[in-house]
C-alpha cells in the first residue's frame, strides 16, 4: 500500500484546519478582548517494519529500525492570553484589564461566562450590561438615576457622584489557572471547563490581579504581520502535500504501466 498518498492527505486536512484558525485570527483582528489561538500538530501512528534494538544474530544489535509514518494530525487549538494593546476610547463605562483576569457575566440562562472585552453599556434599569445585553456581575452596582460622573480607579473602586452623593464600591476580577483551558462560547465570552480550573476572584492590582483603566478598551492581540506569515507557510504546506500526492500517483501509474 502506497502510504504517502494518505500521508499526504493528513497532512492537507490539517493544513485546511491551520488555515481555518489563521483565517478566524485575521477576522477578530479588530475584535476587543480578543485572544488569538495557535494550532498545534501531532505525527500519527507509524509502522515498524524492522525495530530498533533487534538481535541480527551473534549478539548484534540494530542501532536503528525502520519507521513509516502515517502523517499528521491536529492535536489542539490553544488560545494565547497575552496582553492586547490598550485603545483609548474616550467612553466612561469602557474598561481595560492590564494583566491577570476576567469580568464575569451572566448569560440569559443564569449561567456564568466570562470575557476581557470591557465595552460596557448601561441598560434602562441601571444595570452595567455587555454590548449584547447581558448582566455583569464582578460587583458592579446599578447606576443611580441623575448620576452626573463615573470614576473607575486602577485597584477597581467605582465611584458614582450624584447629586445626592457619592457612592463608591469596589470591584472584582476572576482568573483561572490554565486560561487556555476556558471554553469559547461566541460573543467575546468563554465558560468554565475542566481544564481551565476553578474561578479564583479577587481585588484588581492585588495578588497578581490586573488592574483596570476606564476610558479605555483592550484590543485583540493578533499580530497581523505574524499571521500573514503563518497563511503563506500553511498555503505551501499544502501545496506541498498536494504535490506528494501527484507524485504518487505518477508513481502508481507507472507501475500499472509495466506490463504494457
Amino acid at each position: 500500500m502506497n502510504l504517502s498518498l494518505y500521508s499526504a492527505a493528513t497532512g492537507m486536512g490539517a493544513q485546511q484546519l491551520n488555515l481555518n484558525t489563521i483565517a478566524n485570527n485575521l477576522a477578530n483582528v479588530n475584535t476587543a478582548g480578543f485572544k488569538r489561538s495557535k494550532i498545534e500538530f501531532q505525527d500519527m501512528l507509524y509502522q515498524r517494519t524492522r525495530a530498533a534494538g533487534a538481535e541480527t544474530g551473534g549478539g548484534n544489535v540494530l542501532p536503528t529500525g525502520i519507521e513509516i509514518g502515517n502523517g499528521s494530525r491536529v492535536s489542539a487549538t490553544a488560545r494565547v492570553f497575552t496582553q492586547g494593546q490598550l485603545t483609548e476610547s474616550g467612553e466612561r463605562f469602557d474598561m481595560a484589564i492590564r494583566g491577570d483576569g476576567f469580568f464575569e457575566v451572566q448569560r440569559t440562562d443564569g449561567t456564568i461566562a466570562y470575557t476581557r472585552d470591557g465595552s460596557f453599556k448601561v441598560n434602562g434599569n441601571g444595570e452595567i450590561v455587555t454590548a449584547n445585553g447581558l448582566q455583569v456581575l464582578s460587583g458592579f452596582e446599578a447606576v443611580p438615576a441623575g448620576t452626573t460622573d463615573v470614576t473607575i480607579s486602577e485597584g477597581g473602586e467605582v465611584t458614582y457622584t450624584t447629586a445626592n452623593g457619592n457612592q463608591t464600591f469596589r470591584l472584582t476580577l476572576t482568573r483561572f489557572a490554565n486560561p487556555a483551558g476556558l471554553r469559547s462560547v461566541g460573543g467575546n465570552l468563554f465558560e468554565e471547563s475542566g481544564a481551565s480550573g476553578t474561578p479564583e476572584t479577587g481585588q484588581p492590582g492585588e495578588e497578581g490581579f490586573g488592574t483596570i483603566h476606564q476610558y479605555n478598551l483592550e484590543a485583540s492581540n493578533v499580530n497581523m504581520v505574524e499571521e500573514m506569515v503563518n497563511l503563506i507557510v500553511a498555503q505551501r504546506a499544502y501545496e506541498v502535500s498536494s504535490k506528494a500526492i501527484q507524485a504518487s500517483d505518477e508513481m502508481l501509474e507507472k507501475v500499472t504501466q509495466l506490463k504494457r
